[in-house]
């Protein structure tokens, strides 16, 4: 390769990471849950359903539209009635939540690049299969050796997966279904 051709590949690198560390800066913070989070779906208070959670902001709302499951999040940017100008998703990062029950109310990572855990033995907000999201993919790994399932990216997601029914019934509920997330060396409960 030519010098030339090197540094035009490095040049072009250079404006991909810009591009994308230039998108992320510009992305509003996401909102920390509170009592007052209701779910866009399920018109309860989010707060009430175990597993993770997520926000949906706007560009032209500067208020976040609540989910009881990060399921649900991603669905909405699937629907074709939604409104697609999304300025930012986030979802509970599950390898900083506290337990299952409590994924806490600040540790939300950008969905867009959130390591997921589908089909595992845990149930989501409503009961129903939920999309785990991780920050690292070790911890997605970890989670999806002890619950079961697999590891996919925000991009990579079967829409049938977040789309479809949920025609299996939950074995448990979910809210007795203990955590168990062995990442840090130490269960969670």
């Amino acid at each position: 390769m030519t010098h030339a051709g090197l540094t035009a590949m490095l040049l072009a690198a250079l404006l991909v990471t810009g591009c994308e560390d230039e998108q992320q800066a510009s992305m509003p913070a996401p909102y920390a849950l509170t009592a007052e989070a209701m779910g866009r779906y399920c018109g309860m208070d989010v707060l009430e359903h175990a597993g993770p959670k997520g926000q949906v902001i706007l560009d032209q709302i500067p208020e976040p539209i609540w989910f009881s499951s990060a399921r649900d999040t991603i669905a909405f940017t699937m629907l074709p009635e939604e409104p697609k100008d999304i300025a930012a998703i986030y979802v509970s990062d599950m390898g900083k939540a506290p337990s299952w029950e409590k994924p806490g109310p600040e540790n939300f990572i950008d969905a867009r690049t959130a390591y997921y855990v589908i089909g595992s033995s845990l149930r989501g907000g409503m009961g129903v299969q939920e999309a785990v999201p991780f920050s690292s993919k070790g911890s997605a790994d970890a989670f999806a050796a002890k619950n079961g399932g697999r590891v996919v990216r925000f991009g990579d997601m079967p829409q049938d997966y977040i789309l479809g029914s949920d025609a299996t019934p939950a074995v448990q509920d979910s809210k007795h279904v203990p955590f168990n997330q062995d990442v840090k060396g130490h269960e969670h409960g």
